[in-house]
């Protein structure tokens, strides 16, 4: 144990000795790793900027049902327990799906026909830009609506729904609170969020028939289960969009989604991933090969010196650790050089692109992990190339340097 301390300081010192040669060792180490992390942050950044923009805009999770079916209860139930759906909730017949608000207050009283669109808890729409209207005479307003009502959070408004009724207009209201409003890039027509109680109501008052809830007038609605002509449909995550349109596709359904969109990303990953990969094996061969013959010509020039360390007594055990120390010294500092002009490539490379990202958004971005496994690869690559130096150097006879004294 005391020679091999021994030999690691020996080690050290001798390639503190000949610094100029060593510093050419760590820069040329630098000057490999250095691209391969910056490009390796490059397309890390990008592809997960990309993947996080996807990800959080919960649009791009939306399936929609092109034309009208007839959808049961069961088919709800079944279609909420399938995996890779994260919410589903029926949509009445869009003809029916509409209401006029009425906004009562401020100078000049404002109104307005919107889309009723069916709500619910889970519904991944309002879960990021607004909140679940809680109430059946809760409404969320979507940014035009709200601007053209003159409406902001928490405001009372009202609500108009009218019929014909043998050649008789007919006309009910109800009172209304805008419980949020969704930002522009949420919802861009004039809509109103609501519970799909209130939209129920509507559709059979429209239909002639009452509601008891909000007390309307009209005939009894027959008992018995509610079909519906559409649905509102959200997958889990983009990874779950193409198999939940592909389920929906074999049982003869036609659906919009944007999986074209979340494939194009997904390949551009798979490509860069691939051209990363083919410009690092060529550059780690290269230099994996520059170190091996470095490390192996230095041996021989000090064949020797290390036959002299033999003769005073080091065992072979120990004294193959001279390669092998000076190549991790290099790995350790050559990586460390790399990290460093990787920390200042990362830092001018988004502030150059600051002004075309969001918060938390980065074009050049690698995790802590990812250093400390280009570290540990390095040490491992370099202690391999230092292995047939290694066994260049318990090769050596002591007898060789003897003769040469």
């Amino acid at each position: 144990m005391h020679s091999l301390k021994t030999i690691f300081r020996l080690s050290l010192q001798d390639y503190s000795h000949e610094r100029l040669l060593s510093a050419c060792a760590i820069l040329g180490l630098a000057a490999v790793l250095a691209p391969l992390l910056v490009l390796f942050g490059v397309k890390s950044g990008i592809i997960n900027t990309m993947v996080d923009r996807l990800i959080k805009d919960p649009r791009n999770l939306e399936i929609t049902p092109i034309g009208s079916g007839r959808y049961g209860q069961e088919w709800f139930s079944a279609e909420a327990r399938r995996a890779g759906v994260a919410f589903v909730i029926p949509q009445t017949r869009s003809i029916a799906a509409s209401m006029v608000i009425y906004n009562p207050n401020g100078g000049q009283p404002r109104t307005l026909g919107v889309d009723l669109i069916p709500t619910g808890a889970g519904d991944p729409l309002l879960e990021k830009w607004g909140r679940i209207p809680a109430e059946d005479t809760a409404v969320v307003l979507s940014a035009s609506a709200a601007r053209k009502l003159n409406v902001a959070d928490q405001q009372a408004v009202v609500g108009r729904v009218g019929r014909s009724v043998s050649g008789r207009k007919e006309q009910v209201t109800v009172d209304l609170k805008v419980a949020a409003v969704l930002p522009l890039e949420a919802f861009p027509r004039d809509a109103a969020f609501v519970r799909l109680a209130l939209l129920e109501a509507t559709e059979d008052y429209r239909d002639g028939f009452g509601s008891q809830v909000f007390g309307w007038p009209g005939k009894p609605r027959p008992t018995g289960s509610r079909d519906y002509p559409s649905f509102r449909l959200y997958a889990r995550s983009i990874y779950d969009v193409a198999a939940v349109r592909d389920q929906l596709l074999s049982q003869g359904l036609e659906v919009y989604t944007r999986a074209e969109e979340i494939e194009v990303i997904q390949s551009l990953d798979r490509s860069f991933t691939i051209i990363f990969r083919l410009i690092s094996l060529v550059a780690v061969c290269g230099y994996f090969a520059s170190m091996a013959s470095n490390i192996l010509a230095n041996v021989n020039r000090k064949s020797r010196h290390l036959g002299v360390t033999r003769l005073i007594g080091f065992s072979t055990g120990s004294i193959v650790w001279f390669p092998v120390v000076q190549s991790m010294a290099t790995s350790v500092l050559g990586t460390a050089a790399a990290a460093g002009l990787y920390l200042i490539a990362d830092l001018t490379i988004n502030r150059t692109f600051a002004r075309y990202l969001a918060e938390g958004e980065h074009v050049c971005r690698l995790a802590a992990g990812h250093l400390l496994f280009a570290f540990i690869l390095t040490l491992a690559l370099s202690m391999l190339a230092s292995a047939y130096a290694a066994f260049r150097v318990a090769k050596i006879e002591p007898s060789e340097v003897i003769r040469d004294v």
